[in-house]
């Protein structure tokens, strides 16, 4: 379990989840470890690394970091958010059991449920963040994220922790939008925590990774084996970028969510924008249940605008936003989600905070916005 002590900000567990304890006549920070082939040693027993898909130095260091921030005893690496949820679901589930994913949030998950999981047998059940406890009561595996993305509606963990407790059901937590920085799942009673750390832990869009999360050594186990099997590794150089950028992440989020919480409440009533969607504000239907069991409230923002025209025009007329479907980067990016098929009008679109100053960005987005 963590051994930091919880009166460490942010910026502080960030710096030590990515630094090695100090040992003389070694880096402070370690580099890439290749995946090329190990020196074998005689004692066949007592060998760590042989070769890169089974373990290395350099996922190890991460795992530890990934760890001890989520408030894990163990934590896997893997190639994308994909690749770690996808392991996970294949390992929990069987034929005959039954899944629950969430009905409004990331659309590949219910596509990669229906598409490969249904025809082995598996009952899959979308609900979304308010049908989710219903559901539940006859699942045998829940699959819940919170904030959802890109609503930004939350679930309630505590509760379905207990009621997934209760009947002897596996709680799957996708924390990907929160960051272990805003919301620990394991603490609430979740079983298992997948994220993307494509977006804001590694915080400089130029790499995909992914990770599991838990204390169960049993289950872990099942985990490793799975990914060695399948192969949905990390690469040992972006296993290194994402070790360096996790040591600053606690400053960027830490700006993001900040500036998350100006715009939304800025945007709040703006007469171009018909609604605002964010956890900090106290009129989000969720507010209450996000400050139980978040920290921060997150960088992403939604808005609803009168349609796409309205939300291309936003980045036109902008000088610091960017179009980008990905999240969690230090520029801030606007995301018309209807475009991918999510159950949103024409002109929803999701908002992701980045390191601007603040001033800057409300400023661009008062001009923007006209």
């Amino acid at each position: 379990m963590s051994t930091l002590p919880r009166r460490y900000g942010d910026s502080t567990r960030t710096l030590k989840a990515a630094t090695p304890p100090a040992q003389p006549g070694r880096p402070v920070a370690p580099g890439p470890v290749p995946v090329s082939a190990y020196h074998l040693s005689a004692d066949e027993s007592a060998e760590l690394d042989t070769y890169g898909r089974a373990s290395n130095p350099t996922w190890r260091q991460l795992e530890a970091g990934i760890a001890e921030l989520e408030g894990a005893a163990e934590a896997l690496v893997f190639g994308s958010g994909m690749a770690a949820v996808t392991a996970a679901l294949r390992v929990l589930v069987r034929p005959g059991s039954v899944l629950v994913v969430p009905a409004d949030g990331y659309y590949q998950v219910r596509r990669f449920a229906a598409e490969s999981l249904a025809p082995l047998g598996v009952t899959v059940v979308e609900a979304d963040h308010a049908e989710i406890f219903e559901a539940a009561e006859r699942a045998d595996v829940v699959l819940a994220e919170t904030p959802v993305n890109p609503t930004l509606d939350v679930v309630d963990l505590h509760r379905l922790a207990r009621l997934c407790r209760g009947r002897g059901a596996r709680l799957i937590v996708d924390n990907t939008a929160a960051t272990p920085l805003a919301q620990q799942p394991l603490a609430c009673g979740a079983d298992l925590v997948v994220a993307s750390a494509t977006k804001a832990l590694s915080g400089h869009s130029d790499l995909l990774g992914g990770y599991l999360a838990a204390s169960r050594g049993e289950l872990m186990a099942a985990l490793a084996r799975e990914r060695l099997l399948t192969g949905a590794v990390l690469g040992a150089f972006d296993t290194w970028l994402l070790l360096r950028s996790l040591a600053g992440a606690g400053l960027r989020y830490g700006r993001q969510c900040a500036n998350a919480q100006a715009l939304a409440t800025m945007l709040t009533g703006h007469p171009a924008v018909r609604s605002v969607r964010y956890p900090g504000l106290p009129d989000h239907p969720g507010h209450s249940v996000a400050c139980a069991q978040m920290q921060h409230f997150g960088s992403l923002v939604s808005v609803e605008l009168a349609d796409a025209a309205a939300v291309h025009a936003l980045v036109a007329r902008s000088d610091l936003l960017v179009a980008s479907t990905s999240f969690g980067g230090m520029h801030t990016s606007v995301d018309r989600r209807a475009r991918w098929g999510d159950p949103v009008g024409d002109g929803f679109a999701r908002i992701s905070l980045g390191i601007e100053d603040t001033d800057d960005l409300l400023a661009d987005f008062g001009r923007a916005l006209g």
